[in-house]
């Protein structure tokens, strides 16, 4: 007998947006305009900055409709995954550093992000393989978000 029950979805990772811009004057601030003139948030953000071109990495608080939004406004952008952690205080970066060094994982880059759950500090991690970057953090008891958990 085949059973008819749907299995809930799995949790989304958070997704990065990395916006490719002109390294001019008012450039960031027609990105960032852009989205908050649409009620979305970013909550983190790095600059990759270059002579003649910026990359703005970023996370939103709505991934979906910060996507129709960059497409419609022609910005050039790639998406991906982002291994988002919470953190208990100062010493728990080098409890994490030391997890992904045991699991092998080699960081790419990491920043923090602007609002704290909980009075906690936020950071986002870009690593060669997230999913055992994932497993190796949960091991060592630290808090991965999703995406759901950082919507306002």
């Amino acid at each position: 007998m085949v059973s008819n029950v749907t299995r809930g979805r799995e949790p989304e990772r958070v997704r990065q947006f990395s916006v490719f811009i002109a390294n001019r004057l008012g450039r960031l601030h027609d990105l960032i305009a852009l989205l908050a003139a649409h009620d979305v948030h970013v909550l983190a953000m790095t600059i990759l900055d270059t002579t003649d071109s910026a990359i703005v990495r970023l996370v939103t608080d709505d991934p979906q409709k910060g996507r129709e939004l960059l497409k419609q406004s022609d910005f050039a952008f790639t998406e991906s995954e982002l291994l988002v952690v919470e953190l208990d205080s100062a010493t728990d970066l080098n409890r994490l550093v030391a997890a992904l060094l045991e699991a092998e994982i080699n960081i790419h880059y990491l920043y923090s992000f602007i609002p704290q759950l909980h009075g906690k500090s936020i950071i986002g991690l870009s690593m060669e393989d997230t999913d055992v970057g994932e497993t190796a953090l949960r091991r060592h008891q630290f808090s991965v978000l999703m995406q759901s958990d950082i919507l306002r």
